[in-house]
């Protein structure tokens, strides 16, 4: 199969999601808020977090699947897949709270880190196949 950890990785962020999308709508079907969260502090903070989410999953995603393009499945890009999911759940039931909580920092600090741990591998995978590739006729040349 051709990346099977960041096709279930989308697929979960797909499902997770989904459930940030449902935590919303139902306080915009119970008290009829058809745009905005109309003054609504709990709708407010569910809808950052789902925001949020929107906001740091796509450059994860694209840094997974051009990883295990690049290398293959790997058991620690499994593992950063699913802290990724389980920062993303933490984060969005600490957000829920009126004050800062355990969940939304160590959420928010884990997603940083996964995403750093990513961006660094991808470096380390891309210069580290270049020095791999013979040199181009001209460069070798002049070296």
């Amino acid at each position: 199969m051709l990346l099977p950890i960041t096709l279930t990785f989308a697929a979960a962020c797909a499902l997770l999601n989904l459930w940030l999308g449902i935590r919303c709508a139902r306080f915009r079907i119970k008290d009829k808020i058809l745009h905005g969260d109309a003054g609504h502090g709990l709708l407010a903070r569910r809808m950052r977090a789902q925001a949020n989410f929107i906001e740091y999953t796509p450059i994860v995603l694209i840094l997974c699947a051009l990883i295990e393009l690049a290398i293959g499945a790997s058991l620690w890009l499994w593992i950063a897949a699913l802290l990724y999911v389980l920062a993303r759940v933490a984060h969005a039931f600490g957000m829920d709270a009126d004050n800062p909580t355990l969940w939304r920092g160590a959420g928010a600090l884990l997603t940083w880190i996964i995403m750093v741990a990513l961006a660094i591998m991808a470096l380390m995978t891309a210069y580290h196949a270049t020095r791999a590739l013979p040199a181009p006729p001209a460069l070798a040349a002049q070296v």
